[in-house]
């Protein structure tokens, strides 16, 4: 196996021994923004979910998160700026989070025997996220430029040609697959890490944390899959290729038409 040593996880799996105050703040940071994206993950899953009940439904929530009923109009401008956010957390996620990542490929060598041979769960949970960290990567960056770029595009009707049209769904399969195991892993592990159990018994806590992780990871992912395939099937239905969505209540206005409340 080589050099005990080099079998201990984390800083001495890295080659990088920090002492200090600074490195716990950086470890402070890296949970506290993947907790944050973590819950932003599950709101936004919700969000892409109110398609289940109804086209409108899921535009009343396209004009919400575009100031609507704060501004009284539409501004995807609210999109592209959030976007921007979001992509600024996950890089500084991803920044704080190399910090734990195998040095080169001897030490990558070193974790994944380490690995196969103590069979420990939390080791193998510790490199579910190095890979699906890794993946996300290129997969949220290819999905905030589309919302940085095209925020006006988003609605039952435009988020459907998106996924079919575009060809966009293989990528989010992977993204809904990755992003959520990634998010669940993440949570328990951030539990762990500082003492967050559900029970005072830390064994018994860290159990409930595993069952709450794999009832995220089972019921995110479903919810995710409806939600797509729901877009699938409104994308291939036969109208307009880039024909904007009206809801029922603007349909007999005159104005409809002329009106960003034709967009989805």
């Amino acid at each position: 196996m080589g050099k005990t040593g080099e079998l201990a996880v984390g800083a001495a799996l890295t080659g990088r021994h920090e002492t200090g105050r600074w490195p716990a703040w950086l470890d402070f940071m890296q949970s506290a923004s993947g907790l944050f994206l973590a819950l932003f993950l599950w709101v936004h899953l919700f969000a892409e979910a109110s398609i289940l009940l109804g086209k409108d439904a899921m535009y009343r929530v396209t004009i919400f998160f575009e100031g609507y009923y704060f501004f009284g109009d539409t501004y995807p401008i609210i999109i592209t700026l959030f976007s921007a956010f979001i992509l600024a957390i996950v890089l500084l996620h991803a920044v704080l989070a190399v910090r734990k990542f195998p040095n080169g490929y001897r030490q990558y060598r070193v974790f994944r025997d380490h690995v196969r041979v103590m069979r420990h769960e939390d080791t193998t949970l510790w490199w579910v996220q190095i890979y699906t960290g890794f993946a996300l990567f290129f997969l949220v960056a290819v999905h905030l430029y589309t919302m940085l770029s095209q925020p006006a595009n988003i609605g039952p009707y435009a988020s459907s040609d998106r996924v079919v049209g575009e060809w966009m769904w293989p990528l989010y399969l992977l993204l809904l697959i990755t992003a959520v195991v990634h998010g669940a892993v993440g949570m328990y592990r951030v539990g762990v890490k500082w003492g967050w159990l559900p029970a005072r018994d830390p064994a018994v806590g860290r159990v409930r944390l595993k069952w709450a992780m794999r009832g995220f990871i089972v019921f995110f992912i479903l919810l995710g899959l409806v939600s797509l395939s729901t877009y699938i099937r409104i994308g291939l239905e036969d109208r307009a290729p880039g024909e904007r969505y009206v809801p029922t209540w603007e349909r007999d206005l005159p104005a409809a038409q002329a009106s960003r409340e034709v967009l989805p």
